[in-house]
Parts: C-alpha cells; structure tokens; sequence
C-alpha cells in the first residue's frame, strides 16, 4: 500500500512527480488548507503536506521521500550507484538546506547582514545561486550522466525557481529546466495536480 497526501497548491507535487517517476500505482488523499482532518495530524502533527504512506511507515519532507522511494523502489533506477552517491547525497540536501532557506528568506525579505552570514547556513543568497548553477551544469544531471531521484528535488526548486522568479532566470537554470519538463513523469504528475487545482487559488502553498 502506498498513499500520497497532498494539495495541488503544496510541495506535494514533486512528492507525485518521484512517485510517478517510479511507476508504483498509489492512491492520493487530498488535504485541505483550513479543514485538516485528525488522522493526518497523527500521520504528520506539523499539518504540512506532503506525507506519504509506505506498508504503514510515514515519510514526510520531500527530500526524505525522493530519497526513500528511490531506495524502496530500486527498480527504477533513481537511487545512485557507489559513483554517483557523493553529489546525489550532497546536491540532494543542499536543495533542502541552503537554497530552501534562502529562497524562503528573500522571499521574507530577510537579508543577513555580513556578521549573520557565518549564522546561516547559506551564506548569502547570490553564493547560494553561483554554487546552484554550477551544481545544475557540471554533469548532464546532478548526481553524474544520468536522472536520479535527487533531479527530482533539485529540479523541483529550480523549475518553480523560474516559475516564480525566486531565481535569478540564468542559463544553467533555464537548460537544466528544459530538460526537466520533457520527463514524462513530471508531464503526468502536473497534469494530474493541475486538475485538482480549485477555481479559488487565494489559499496559501
């Protein structure tokens, strides 16, 4: 049994994009904003979205996910080899720490002054960026010449990176996206989450 809970408008959506990238049917359970229900709060008591549900284990935070159904699901491909386990490892969570908190930190308008940098874990926004693109552009993917599940996650923030204009629109960027959005995988995630998404989209993601 495999069960994702999202929202449309979350960071559920590249739990669904790993998880059609290893082609295991799953159900979904779609959790609103304002009305959670108290089975999900015992599943994850943050409220947040995604969750996923694995034979009765809770996987929550979307780097962990990727990097569990990549190993629970070896048959697609998306775990690393021996070679390739030091980028996948490194760029995986460097997504999950550094870009996700200067992101969400400009976004906020928080700026470190110079003393504070040595605080955060990114240093500054723009060396986040510089390091980002090099990560983007080194290989043909992250982890070395092929996809892995730490595309998924790395890929996710630069595409909505683009999207949202919380990235600088920079070629590495914008190459890397192209060939992120001809996966078939993300083609049928989105469609699946983009007919789910409500008239009213004044919610918060």
């Amino acid at each position: 049994m495999l069960t994702l809970y999202t929202n449309p408008m979350s960071r559920g959506r590249i739990a669904r994009w790993m998880l059609e990238e290893t082609g295991q049917p799953y159900e979904e359970e779609i959790v609103a904003w304002d009305a959670k229900p108290a089975a999900f709060l015992q599943l994850n008591p943050m409220g947040k979205v995604p969750v996923i549900v694995h034979d009765g284990r809770v996987v929550t935070e979307c780097a962990a996910i990727c990097a569990y159904l990549a190993d629970a699901f070896p048959q697609a491909g998306l775990a690393p080899t021996a070679d390739e386990r030091a980028d996948y490892h490194r760029w995986l969570f460097f997504a999950a720490g550094p870009v996700e908190q200067a992101v969400t930190n400009k976004a906020m308008g928080v700026q470190p002054s110079d003393q504070q940098r040595a605080m955060v874990g990114y240093g500054s926004f723009d060396a986040m960026v510089d390091v980002l693109a090099g990560a983007v552009s080194a290989h043909p993917w992250v982890a070395g010449d092929r996809f892995t599940a730490a595309d998924v996650y790395v890929g996710s923030q630069v595409l909505w990176g683009l999207q949202f204009g919380s990235l600088p629109d920079r070629p590495a960027f914008k190459e890397y996206a192209t060939k992120l959005s001809a996966r078939e995988a993300y083609k049928r995630a989105n469609a699946k989450d983009d007919a789910l998404m409500p008239t009213d989209t004044s919610s918060p993601a």
